[in-house]
């Protein structure tokens, strides 16, 4: 199977995990043994701002992004960050997904996120969506997802409660007439 890298997997009406339902899972690695996703659309209650307090770093509670919402990534090591962010180099620990798109998982994305050296949108994530090898491709053929390739736009610029709706809609699907049944030729 081809790779899911940097595409979107949005989540079928069917879904039924409370994790999972209506997410849209941003996929950063995805091969023979299996893919790697952050969720982009579930808010939990915690700022960046707050979230930096947590983890001493000092920041500017008067810059916007200090008040940014933090997501749930995903159910598999929730205390673990991850920050998706427009490419911005000299971290030291970041990885281009796209020519677009960029994760850092060390300390010093971090302390400049409320600063002016911070990448220009960003978003953090505490966790990650995991699939074991076979595991997303046997999810896909039970229509579970739908396969949309990635839109910055989506991640960085549209309003959380869109998000899933603005998936969809990237290939024509209004979510709103999409049917609970699963249907096979």
């Amino acid at each position: 199977m081809q790779s899911l890298m940097n595409h979107f997997l949005v989540a079928m009406p069917s879904m039924q995990d409370p994790f999972f339902k209506h997410a849209v899972a941003y996929i950063c690695e995805h091969n023979d043994e299996g893919a790697m996703g952050l969720v982009i659309n579930q808010p939990i209650d915690v700022t960046v701002g707050e979230l930096l307090d947590k983890v001493e770093i000092d920041n500017d509670k008067s810059n916007q992004a200090a008040g940014h919402q933090v997501f749930a990534g995903g159910p598999v090591k929730t205390d673990r960050g991850f920050v998706l962010h427009t490419p911005k180099p000299g971290y030291a620990s970041s990885q281009e997904l796209s020519s677009e798109i960029m994760i850092t998982t060390s300390k010093d994305v971090l302390a400049s996120l409320t600063t002016s050296d911070a990448p220009q949108d960003f978003i953090i994530t505490l966790g990650y969506a995991g699939w074991d090898e076979g595991q997303l491709e046997k999810e896909l053929l039970e229509n579970t997802w739908l396969i949309i390739e990635a839109d910055p736009e989506i991640i960085f610029n549209t309003p959380i409660n869109e998000r899933w709706h603005k998936a969809l809609a990237l290939v024509g699907i209004d979510a709103d007439k999409l049917s609970l049944e699963a249907g096979h030729a």
